[in-house]
């Protein structure tokens, strides 16, 4: 391996492991129910085949009938906690939010923590029977239904809405990994290289993860989308290049880059604030009402 791969490498393990202590440095303070934005959670299992999907459904009480629905997507070893973050600015547009842990996506999944069988593709098929789902249920609006996800979760609604086209209104892609099946084709550049088990900062993964990206063409893929688009990144991403996120949006018929200074892969606090601004407006924009 050149020295240049294996910074690759070593740069996208070690975002993934500043992505996993913000989010446990962070992690969610209950929101206080107030009369400007009461709200209703329940745990909501779905399933898709044999796989039992655990997840949060967040709804706003002051609004009546079909609602339109955000479900969001975590990224690399997260869980369903960090969507509640996108609760009450949500509830405010009017929005029910469903947030949800990826079965063997996380050492910490309610669904299932066997990350050895952790799959991109599995997830993607996940989340296009999450959309299925809620499609067919009276209290939502079918033609408005928001697909957000982070990191490895953003490439994987990337996908999964690229087949998904008339199902899904819009996608948010919050510094996305579209870079992956890039880099681990860098770090096992023959299939015979991949061993049976790779340990990225202590969460276990199979042999079958990289076997299956191998021939992935990411931006062949998820062209195929034309509804509106927004990606928020910031500029010291050590794990997602910008100039994967400026191709996508050159790849993209509709859609947008909101750039934020300073941040790296894992937003602080404030850079979190930011990104949900830039998300509610970019909502509030393409509200057909």
């Amino acid at each position: 391996m050149n020295t240049e791969t294996m910074k690759k490498v070593i740069l996208f393990a070690l975002g993934l492991l500043a992505q996993t202590t913000v989010f446990a440095q962070m992690g969610y303070i209950k929101q206080a129910t107030t009369a400007e934005t009461p709200m209703t959670d329940k745990e909501l299992w779905i399933k898709n085949g044999d796989r039992n999907i655990y997840g949060v459904l967040n709804q706003p009480q002051q609004h009546q009938g079909k609602m339109p629905l955000a479900i969001i997507s975590h990224g690399f070893n997260g869980t369903h906690a960090f969507g509640r973050n996108y609760f009450e600015p949500l509830a405010k547009l009017g929005f029910q939010t469903y947030t949800f842990d990826f079965p063997c996506g996380s050492i910490y999944s309610r669904s299932d923590n066997n990350t050895m069988e952790m799959s991109v593709f599995d997830e993607k098929d996940d989340l296009k029977a999450i959309v299925n789902y809620f499609k067919q249920q009276p209290y939502v609006d079918a033609s408005r239904i928001v697909l957000i996800g982070e990191s490895q979760g953003g490439l994987v609604t990337a996908l999964a809405a690229a087949e998904m086209k008339k199902d899904v209104s819009e996608i948010v892609l919050v510094y996305p990994a579209l870079c992956i099946p890039d880099n681990w084709n860098e770090r096992y550049p023959k299939e015979e290289l991949i061993p049976d088990t790779t340990l990225m900062w202590k969460v276990p993964l199979g042999r079958r993860y990289f076997k299956e990206v191998r021939p992935l063409k990411v931006f062949k893929q998820i062209g195929k989308f034309k509804r509106p688009v927004l990606i928020v990144q910031g500029d010291k991403d050590q794990v997602v290049s910008m100039k994967d996120s400026e191709r996508a949006v050159k790849t993209y018929k509709n859609a947008r880059l909101h750039v934020i200074p300073g941040a790296r892969h894992g937003f602080k606090p404030h850079e979190l604030k930011q990104s949900v601004e830039q998300i509610t407006l970019f909502l509030n924009q393409n509200n057909p009402k």
